[in-house]
């Protein structure tokens, strides 16, 4: 969250980049009741010190009735204290329910506007590919080789989950263990997290798990919850703690399973594998401090690059404007690859040429100090006093389902086969699917 004082102290910039990010503020309230904490903590204060003066005149008491005088003075004194203190309490956590509702300040290159503002900042090396025939989509490339089965996945769990079969769970798996192994190698901790997170954690990295619009599924009667990231718990591991700056940056890679609700979904360009309610996921995520954060950011965005111009898909990458922006986040770079069976081909357009439409497979954060203020995830610089708080990034990796439709659907043949990417054949078996 914002710091309080940065709050008070420029309300209109606070207030300007909420109306940017289009959601509401609150930050007059905030300020009102700023004033009114400060006055109780004032009394609570004074009441405190009257009260200790008295208790230090009751043994110089000339009596015992101004001793028993002064005995109820002091007590009296400390009640009015407690009242005080427990105004003062109730105002703060006013206070912090509505400062924890602001998002993030935002980096001044983001476009200002929603979803369709975004700029566009660079494409993948592979191009689109001007297909010959009439390409299919992931769902009866699936079909027509054995690689989902949707139907079964609905009769166990309900809709929206699957069933992975014979080369997509291997595809699945070498999506995971190549990503794990290109991060290792640069300087990334691998870390399997857990699938489950308390609501604080969530609501430390800016999730809101209890509401009635949350994609979050909570267990009943616990303070437990399916996580729908491995941001989650990858920034809930420092909660807490003080990290040594000179450790700085800590990089993590951590492969977990998801959880959405995915509530109100729906469309073809949602069908099939593109949202659905579990699947896996190798989360980048990075503590750094204030100077090391941009660049990091700069370093997720190559990496999500590198590993999805090793899987010959076409891609671009935006700046996500700043109504689309999360909470938490800074500022947001979009990894979005050309999916052709995300479009339907018009009744009399030709069966050649170019088809499909942008899919997000990955995105990265630079969160600042929002989640490490959430989460009290403090760092302390050698030969300094105190601490600061550090700054926290995130990014996928890969998303397994979303980067096999990328790869299923720009890799198809017109014999209907699927040639699989050179750097995942050593784990696949095998360099056609449907041979």
């Amino acid at each position: 969250m914002l710091d309080r004082k940065f709050i008070i102290q420029n309300p209109k910039l606070v207030a300007d980049n909420c109306a940017a990010r289009g959601t509401s503020c609150e930050v007059d309230a905030i300020i009102k009741l700023e004033q009114q904490r400060l006055e109780k903590l004032q009394l609570t204060e004074d009441l405190n010190r009257q009260a200790n003066e008295t208790s230090k005149l009751i043994p110089k008491a000339a009596d015992n009735d101004a001793r028993q005088t002064l005995i109820t003075k002091g007590r009296e004194l400390r009640e009015a204290k407690d009242a005080a203190q427990t105004a003062h309490d109730e105002l703060d956590a006013q206070i912090l329910a509505l400062q924890s509702e602001l998002p993030n300040m935002t980096h001044p290159d983001v476009p200002v506007g929603g979803e369709d503002d975004c700029k566009e900042l660079s494409f993948g090396k592979t191009a689109k590919r001007n297909f010959d025939f009439t390409p299919l989509d992931h769902v009866a490339l699936g079909e027509k080789h054995d690689l989902f089965d949707f139907e079964a996945g609905a009769r166990v769990s309900g809709a929206g989950f699957y069933f992975l079969k014979n080369e997509a769970v291997r595809l699945d798996l070498a999506l995971q263990q190549y990503t794990i192994s290109l991060l290792a190698d640069r300087g990334f901790t691998p870390v399997s997290t857990p699938d489950l997170a308390l609501t604080h954690i969530l609501q430390g990295i800016g999730f809101n798990p209890r509401g009635p619009e949350t994609q979050i599924y909570s267990i009943e009667d616990t303070e437990l919850n399916l996580v729908g990231t491995a941001e989650i718990t990858l920034g809930g591991m420092m909660a807490g703690q003080t990290i040594d700056a000179e450790k700085l940056p800590l990089l993590l890679c951590g492969l977990s399973h998801c959880f959405r609700t995915e509530a109100g979904a729906a469309g073809r360009a949602s069908k099939g594998l593109y949202r659905v309610h579990q699947f896996s996921k190798v989360e980048m995520f990075a503590f750094t401090t204030p100077e090391q954060s941009d660049a990091t950011h700069e370093k997720l965005r190559e990496l999500e690059c590198e590993i999805f111009d090793a899987l010959e898909v076409p891609y671009r990458v935006i700046d996500t404007a700043s109504g689309d922006l999360g909470g938490p986040a800074y500022r947001k770079f979009d990894l979005e690859a050309w999916m052709p069976g995300r479009a339907e081909i018009a009744e009399g357009q030709p069966t050649t040429g170019e088809v499909g439409a942008w899919g997000e497979v990955t995105s990265t954060s630079n969160c600042t100090d929002y989640q490490a203020r959430r989460l009290n995830v403090r760092m302390k610089k050698s030969g300094e006093k105190g601490t600061q708080f550090v700054h926290t990034l995130n990014g996928t990796a890969v998303a397994t389902g979303r980067a096999m439709i990328a790869i299923l659907e720009n890799h198809q043949q017109a014999d209907g086969t699927i040639q699989v990417p050179n750097v995942l054949q050593p784990w696949v078996g095998t360099d056609v699917i449907g041979r």
